[in-house]
């Protein structure tokens, strides 16, 4: 296998020795690529759109992380009290790649915020707030509230889906770090794991070479779960076979 180039977007933060604007990743994201044979790329949100596809063109694969808020004008929702860190550049920039990615069959895999970013550039749409939205739910928002490896609940996944045949299994425990979630699933995604309060936790889109979200952040668990550590080696894999007949 060939060591594939996988892009991975940023996020905006100022840093607090200098005051300086930054772009950053969690490492956790760089290490899980390189893990599973990559090559990280970390995309800037400065890039115009023909810049970005011209960069899409380049890269082998492309992995959309977890982050803030998606602009409720994006999948015709309604402004909430409870959204947070809203980002016009990265709405814009992953949107595009999210929609580029499945037009021209570039490997994707979709991380929290990627996952929702997903189903919303393909027409879906959202909860702005899963525990005020939705009245079955359970607690899904454990962000800050321990380590990043906590595990407090299980998700169901549909035995004939590529993401069970990843994971080995049709049910594994997850990490959970998100206030929003998936209300509408975009046409052609298919949801293949779900919460026990039937939150979609899961997608992939059947006919692509690779194209998968996660609603948990599997790039935290891939020192002591190999099956987390798979889904980045099976992305890493369909980039590797990128362009080739």
């Amino acid at each position: 296998m060939k060591r594939p180039v996988i892009g991975c977007s940023t996020y905006r933060k100022i840093s607090q020795d200098t005051n300086v604007p930054l772009y950053g990743l969690m490492t956790s994201y760089v290490k899980a690529i390189e893990a599973a044979g990559g090559i990280p790329l970390l995309i800037p949100l400065s890039i115009d759109n023909e810049g970005l596809e011209i960069l899409l063109e380049r890269l082998d694969g492309l992995v959309l992380p977890g982050g803030g808020d998606i602009d409720p004008k994006y999948y015709q929702g309604a402004w909430h009290p409870q959204l947070r860190d809203i980002d016009a550049d990265r709405d814009r920039v992953e949107i595009f790649l999210a929609r580029k990615a499945v037009e021209v069959d570039k490997p994707l895999l979709a991380i929290c915020r990627g996952h929702q970013v997903l189903n919303v550039a393909l027409g879906g749409t959202m909860y702005e707030d899963i525990a005020s939205q939705m009245p079955t739910a359970i607690k899904h928002d454990y962000f800050m509230e321990g380590p990043r490896t906590y595990l407090p609940h299980a998700v169901a996944i549909q035995s004939d889906s590529r993401l069970a045949h990843i994971l080995g299994g049709t049910t594994v425990k997850v990490n959970s770090l998100h206030h929003q979630g998936v209300r509408d699933l975009a046409p052609g995604l298919v949801a293949t794991a779900v919460a026990p309060d039937g939150l979609v936790e899961g997608v992939e889109l059947p006919d692509h070479a690779f194209a998968v979200g996660v609603q948990w952040h599997p790039e935290n668990l891939v020192d002591n779960d190999p099956a987390m550590l798979a889904l980045f080696r099976a992305h890493a894999a369909a980039a590797s076979q990128n362009g080739k007949s």
